[in-house]
Formats: C-alpha cells, sequence, structure tokens
C-alpha cells in the first residue's frame, strides 16, 4: 500500500510544480489584455491593456517607501507634484529587459515636464542582479528594494495594484492612481499613458 503512495505523492508534487512554473511564467509574460476594471472599481481598461481612471475617480497611493539599490533612503511621497511612473520588474523577467530601454528613454524626455521614474524591483534574491540589470540597460533613475515583494502588497484589492511583472502604475500629481499597465511597454505606449497626466492642471 505505502509504494502505490509514493508515486501519487510524487504525481501530486510534479503536478502543483507545473501549475506554479505555469503561473509565474504568465505572470511574466507582458499580456496585460485581460485585466479590467468590472465591478465598481471605477477604471477602464482600453485596448492596450491600460486600465485609466478618471480625475474625480481617484483613490490616494499607499506609501511606498524603502532603500534603494544604491543603499539611499527614498519615500515615493516626497515626489507629490510630480507625475510618478512607477515600474515594478525583475532581473529575471524577459519582458522587463525588453521594456527597459524604452522607459529609461522616456524617463530622460519628460524629467523637464515634472515627471519623476521610480523602479520597484521585485523578487531578486541578490541585490547584484538587480544592479546589473540597472547598468546593462543604462537606467538613470532609482529602483526600491523589494526582494520579497512587500511593497506590491501595499496597493488594496480593487484599485490599479500591480498583480504581476512587469507592471506600471502611474500617479498623478495629487498623489492618486491614475493609470495602470501589466503588459511590457515601448516608448509609444509609454508615452500615450503618461501624456495625458503630464497634461493635467
Amino acid at each position: 500500500m505505502s509504494s502505490g503512495r509514493a508515486p501519487r505523492r510524487r504525481f501530486t508534487l510534479l503536478a502543483a510544480t507545473a501549475v506554479a512554473g505555469a503561473l509565474t511564467l504568465s505572470a511574466c509574460s507582458g499580456d496585460g489584455s485581460k485585466a479590467g476594471g468590472g465591478g465598481n472599481t471605477n477604471f477602464v481598461t482600453g485596448g492596450g491593456g491600460i486600465s485609466t481612471v478618471a480625475k474625480a475617480d481617484r483613490t490616494d497611493a499607499p506609501k511606498l517607501d524603502g532603500t534603494t539599490l544604491d543603499g539611499k533612503a527614498l519615500d515615493v511621497t516626497d515626489y507629490k507634484g510630480k507625475v510618478v511612473v512607477l515600474n515594478f520588474w525583475g532581473s529575471w523577467c524577459g519582458p522587463c529587459r525588453a521594456e527597459a530601454k524604452h522607459f529609461q528613454k522616456v524617463s530622460q524626455e519628460t524629467a523637464d515636464q515634472g515627471v519623476q521614474f521610480v523602479g520597484v524591483n521585485t523578487r531578486d534574491p541578490r541585490k547584484t542582479l538587480a544592479t546589473n540589470f540597472e547598468e546593462d540597460f543604462g537606467v538613470t533613475y532609482p529602483s526600491l528594494y523589494d526582494p520579497t515583494g512587500k511593497l506590491l502588497l501595499r496597493f488594496p484589492k480593487g484599485t490599479l495594484n500591480p498583480k504581476a511583472i512587469p507592471s506600471t502604475v502611474v500617479v498623478d500629481r495629487d498623489g492618486k492612481l491614475a493609470a495602470r499597465s501589466l503588459a511590457a511597454l515601448d516608448a509609444t505606449t509609454l508615452r500615450e499613458m503618461i501624456d495625458p497626466l503630464i497634461a493635467e492642471k
């Protein structure tokens, strides 16, 4: 009887591992087009997978603070008055690598328009993996180091919370959640996401 249990346990373990692997791959696939508002979330997801909230319906962004990859203290609320682009990424994520050069480009283009980019590096067990990523792609804006994903959990459910890696969340000048993408972005799509917020008064 015990000999029959061992293969069943192995099969169950293999099945569970396969499911976990599939979830990991889908989270890093860059396909956020199926994510939507629904219910009473007050946000609308467009065809490109970008969710937006009307100015009157926006909610406060959660407090995001900690230590950057270069060891400095950073509190995102210090950037109130600017449009803040939060990019959640990991060095292990293929779509994150694909979008990194676009984020760096747009961060430089919009710096004098009151836009601040902040990365949130997550699930990298060693900081050197993340710093090497930044060096490889020439990323110059700061990134909070969040190896266990605690900062992601500060976003309340039903808001524009990051649900995958990569995710990008944009905070308006009043410190409120305004837009989100659960897909990797190129420079054009990223500008389409943040330009309306730059134009807001």
